[in-house]
């Protein structure tokens, strides 16, 4: 009876436990089992001693842990709802000593708890307790709370613990919609860092897509998956502010692959970093669809097109067609209807290359939302009154151009032709250029050019005749006066040689100044640097090297010092056809050039000469161009750099410890 009674007292007990247990919130699966398995074996051999065993084993551990799990797990939830970082870190650190992390619906809410905080400081932490969390259980995490994380570390300007979010869910592939990487790339551009990381980021988000896509894992998906035609657009502008021009090209390669259609924001930034780099041909191949684009707000749109368009006329000193673009703008109409225009095809490289890429191009397609900002100063294009023309400074480098080359006659048919397609009464147009000639003392060419005019019966004003006249008779060239006073009484203007309060408007003066300033520069040299990158670039994307290093040759000897461009084309050229010891020679010269100070140390080509040795095994030079990057405080994408080389090295020194390794490039 005593062993009955002994058996009614502990069921009595675990009755009051499970109770309790119940009360409390337990769930602990594992621990109710060996509990209720002690008591039916318990039953099962009904002894003394198995009840006294009983008793010892239930007592202090399983009570206490139970307890602690539950106590600890309610604190967590509790501080969370409070809204308490400090809290909530603290019982979230004192759980994990001791039951490991909670489950997984906790951790994310702790996460994304985190993400609205507005202190800097507990954004770090958060982004702390990620990493820790994918290094000890990587598939806890949910990529909505990931992607809530790496939008407030951008916008809190966080650049490189967001990019490094993103990568974490760009490597899981559960992409969160294309709105919210709209919103987190625009901004997570605002800052260099973050510029140049944004670039990586969306290369890599293409290079996934294409390799599921060939894989065929993403079917039904592909069009969702690509980046958007505004994510294109925000970096490619950070390149532009930023510039970035070599990564933007590589950017612009990479839209070409992505099934995404450049709009006319697209165009625009594009037309500028082509301009940057020299690369004339490229915004020739879009002019003709640009032009068959007709409205109002997508002409005013598009005057950057033309600036950036017109400045590379000038910058390779081709005056003919920087003539006929100027004249094309008068000729166009002031207000015309919108036409539709089909998606066209953009090639990118040498019309002449069977390998070139492909950009498809709808010009009038304008986004509606985060639309990006495009407009800057145009120096050479203006729009007035719903028209394109162009500026004083634009014209001034066209009379500067002309007279240098003696070429009086083309400059005068252009002056000619456009007085015919505008409004006689209103065009002063030609009177303002013959004025500024006679300010230069270029009073020679000022004559041919009125005679030229009049015999094209185009009026010239009486005060250009006058302001001639006086300069003839100041430079004591009487014969010049004589056959000039004969003109102005045929013309019919009174001459009155006493009048001396006759003044050039403000647009003339204007245009005296812009003219001087253009014959004191001397653009020779900076044409002949533009034509030889072009040449260069032409026969890296042929990869004819020996030729390309011909020219890199010929440069120099003319005495034009080579451009970053210069170097990027080669290396790029090398690159392809993996030419990895080339590109060490390569960056000798150009580390020289950068140490005397005739190169700018650009981050961009240093970036492109570091993943060239990774990719070749040169682990040396690798560490030479880090330290020169540490050195110059200039940021290093190690993220970057540690994927490609497990990507190509995973093996290399899987023998060695770090304690063993000799020099810096195997540690």
């Amino acid at each position: 009876m005593r062993g009955f009674s002994g058996l009614s007292q502990l069921r009595r007990r675990c009755s009051l436990f499970a109770s309790a247990s119940k009360v409390n919130g337990a769930t602990n699966g594992c621990r109710s089992y060996q509990f209720h398995s002690s008591i039916n074996n318990f039953e099962i051999n009904s002894n003394p001693s198995s009840l006294q065993h009983l008793s010892t084993s239930i007592r202090p551990g399983v009570l206490w842990e139970h307890s602690s799990y539950d106590t600890l797990l309610k604190k967590l939830e509790i501080s969370m709802e409070n809204g308490s970082e400090e809290e909530t870190l603290e019982a979230f650190n004192n759980f994990r000593r001791l039951h490991g992390f909670p489950n997984r619906e906790l951790v994310n809410k702790m996460v994304v708890s985190f993400s609205y905080s507005s202190d800097r400081q507990w954004l770090r932490k958060a982004y702390d307790l990620v990493l820790l969390i994918l290094d000890k259980k990587p598939n806890v995490l949910y990529h909505d709370s990931l992607s809530r994380l790496a939008l407030t570390l951008a916008r809190a300007q966080m650049p490189i613990p967001a990019s490094t979010v993103l990568r974490v869910i760009l490597e899981k592939f559960k992409l969160p919609p294309i709105d919210s990487w709209n919103i987190l790339f625009s901004h997570l551009v605002k800052t260099k860092v973050g510029s140049f990381l944004a670039s990586e980021i969306l290369i890599e988000f293409c290079e996934f897509c294409l390799k599921h896509k060939s894989d065929g894992k993403i079917s039904k998906q592909n069009k969702v998956m690509y980046p958007s035609t505004i994510m294109f657009n925000l970096v490619l502008s950070s390149c532009l502010q930023f510039k970035s021009s070599f990564k933007a090209q590589h950017i612009i390669e990479i839209m070409s692959q992505s099934e995404v259609v450049a709009d006319a924001s697209t165009i625009v930034i594009i037309a500028r970093i082509y301009e940057i780099c020299g690369q004339r041909d490229e915004l020739k191949k879009l002019q003709a669809h640009i032009d068959a684009v007709s409205s109002v707000l997508l002409t005013r749109h598009y005057r950057e097109f033309y600036d950036s368009l017109l400045s590379l006329h000038f910058k390779f000193n081709d005056l003919d067609s920087a003539s006929e673009l100027v004249l094309d703008l008068y000729r166009r109409p002031k207000f015309s209807h919108p036409r539709l225009q089909k998606h066209c095809v953009f090639q990118i490289g040498s019309s002449n290359l069977n390998t070139g890429s492909k950009i498809v191009v709808d010009p009038s397609m304008l986004q509606k939302d985060l639309i990006v900002d495009t407009q800057s100063k145009c120096e050479f294009v203006l729009f007035v009154d719903g028209k394109l023309l162009p500026s004083n400074k634009a014209l001034a480098k066209l009379v500067d151009g002309y007279v240098k080359e003696k070429n009086v006659t083309k400059l005068s048919k252009l002056l000619i032709d456009i007085q015919k397609e505008v409004d006689s009464e209103e065009a002063t147009l030609c009177s303002d250029v013959i004025d500024a000639c006679i300010h230069q003392s270029w009073l020679e060419t000022a004559h041919d050019i009125i005679d030229d005019l009049e015999s094209a019966t185009i009026p010239v004003q009486a005060s250009t005749y006058e302001s001639l006249l006086r300069s003839y008779i100041k430079d004591n060239m009487l014969d010049e006066s004589e056959l000039l006073l004969k003109q102005m009484k045929t013309a019919g203007h009174y001459v009155n040689l006493s009048d001396e309060n006759t003044l050039l408007n403000k647009r003339t003066e204007d245009l005296v100044a812009l003219i001087d300033r253009e014959t004191r520069e001397n653009s020779i040299a900076s044409s002949m640097i533009y034509e030889f990158n072009n040449s260069i670039l032409f026969f890296c994307k042929a990869k004819m090297m020996d030729d390309a290093l011909k020219t890199f040759n010929r440069m120099q000897q003319k005495g034009i010092q080579p451009t970053v461009e210069t170097f990027s084309h080669l290396v790029k050229g090398y690159s392809s056809l993996k030419m990895y010891r080339q590109i060490t020679i390569l960056w000798g010269e150009t580390r020289r050039r950068i140490e005397d100070q005739v190169l700018m140390a650009d981050r961009d080509l240093l970036d492109c000469f570091l993943c060239n040795f990774i990719q070749g095994g040169y682990f040396e030079r690798v560490m030479d161009i880090v330290n020169y990057m540490l050195k110059n405080n200039m940021f290093t994408d190690t993220w970057k750099y540690k994927r490609e080389f497990l990507k190509l090295h995973s093996d290399l020194y899987w023998s060695l410890k770090a304690s063993d390794a000799r020099t810096d490039a195997q540690k």
